[in-house]
């Protein structure tokens, strides 16, 4: 009988395979049986608005006009946003970056789609 790995996210040792990839019925998170990256080894993982995995580094897409704090402009759909630093918020707020005209902000990943 094959052990599965135990999920890196919630530590579920419930996994499946299906295909090249383990899942986790608990959570919902796959990762590649090959997969060696950063982001399976902690555990944070983080999409954009249309699923795709996010990296560091990424350049994204904004896919809503978004409200700044403390500013009358705010980011307008389909600004492009270069070199994303993925964090663990616990307010949602994942991405930190820099915004053209607006400075370093933290977005929410639901707010941007990769680029």
């Amino acid at each position: 009988m094959q052990i599965l790995p135990k999920c890196p996210k919630c530590g579920s040792e419930y996994t499946y395979e299906d295909g090249n990839l383990y899942i986790c019925p608990e959570c919902a998170f796959e990762w590649g049986k090959e997969e060696d990256n950063e982001a399976v080894e902690t555990g944070l993982v983080i999409k954009d608005a249309n699923g795709n995995i996010l990296q560091d580094g990424d350049t994204v897409t904004v896919i809503k006009d978004l409200k700044v704090k403390g500013s009358s402009d705010g980011i307008k759909v389909g600004a492009k946003i270069k070199g994303i630093r993925l964090v663990e918020g616990s307010d949602g707020h994942n991405i930190d970056c820099k915004v053209p005209g607006v400075g370093a902000i933290k977005l929410k990943q639901e707010f941007v789609k990769k680029a």
